[in-house]
């Protein structure tokens, strides 16, 4: 598991590929900790975050800057973000 990326209490199947900036959040700070299982053969997209208790099934894609609430299927695809939405003049410097 590389890719500075944190599985606290979780199970992780083989042939599974953890990319980058992944982390399982255990704990919600007003239960004991959870785990997370993620199948064999999960693929998962940078930046990630798995909230306990939660169970991937094997041969699962996980879209990048997912936070997974939800159990995901065998073989299924999930995507948990909000679409981009930019806000034209709002950046940058300001006179205040």
């Amino acid at each position: 598991m590389p890719h500075l990326s944190y599985l606290g209490d979780a199970d992780v199947g083989s042939d599974t590929n953890v990319a980058a900036g992944n982390i399982t959040a255990n704990q919600d700070h007003t239960r004991v900790k959870d785990r997370t299982t993620i199948g064999s053969n999960v693929r998962t997209g940078v930046d990630n975050t798995f909230v306990a208790p939660v169970s991937i099934g094997d041969d699962a894609w996980i879209a990048a800057g997912s936070v997974i609430t939800e159990d995901v299927p065998a073989g299924a695809l999930a995507i948990a973000r909000a679409k981009q939405l930019n806000k034209e003049g709002r950046g940058g410097k300001r006179d205040d």
